[in-house]
């Protein structure tokens, strides 16, 4: 069974549902949990957050949060995960900011740094990333990896 499944089947049986904010994957979170039969009964909807503006009008990021931490930021990614769920009316959501490169990086924020958001039931944790592949790589591995915090913040929870 793929991951997108066991999340998807997870959710189901918890009765619960996903959204997603999405940044550097662009949508591909949402997409990729699409792939499991059945997540049309736990995905709500999903926001694509590429810019400032976006995170704060769609998911309610915070402007102090942006301008004092940046957009590749734990306390954004917290924000972004909150918000989404809130306006998604979802018991999960996930997060996810960073820099994909292959440009765009700098000292303080090289490319590869990514922060996901994980969201359950008034919960959230956020996961610092430093990935080191392509652009498409980076993308994926942030995919897989917010899944699995996903699944494993589901598995603590009970049935």
């Amino acid at each position: 069974m793929e991951l997108e499944e066991k999340v998807v089947e997870a959710l189901f049986r918890r009765h619960m549902t996903v959204t997603t904010a999405e940044s550097c994957t662009g949508g591909l979170i949402a997409g990729t949990l699409v792939n499991a039969a059945g997540a049309s009964k736990v995905l709500c909807e999903g926001y694509i957050t590429y810019s400032n503006e976006a995170k704060e009008r769609l998911v309610g990021v915070q402007r102090e949060t942006l301008e004092n931490y940046g957009a590749v930021s734990a306390q954004t990614a917290k924000e972004m995960a909150l918000g989404a769920a809130k306006a998604a009316g979802a018991e999960a959501a996930l997060s996810a900011t960073g820099i994909a490169g292959p440009g765009g990086g700098t000292k303080e924020k090289p490319v590869g740094l990514v922060y996901i958001g994980c969201f359950v039931d008034g919960n959230v944790t956020v996961k610092e990333c430093h990935l080191d592949g392509s652009r498409m790589e980076n993308r994926l591995m942030t995919v897989q990896t917010a899944l699995e915090m996903l699944l494993e913040m589901l598995e603590e929870r009970p049935n």
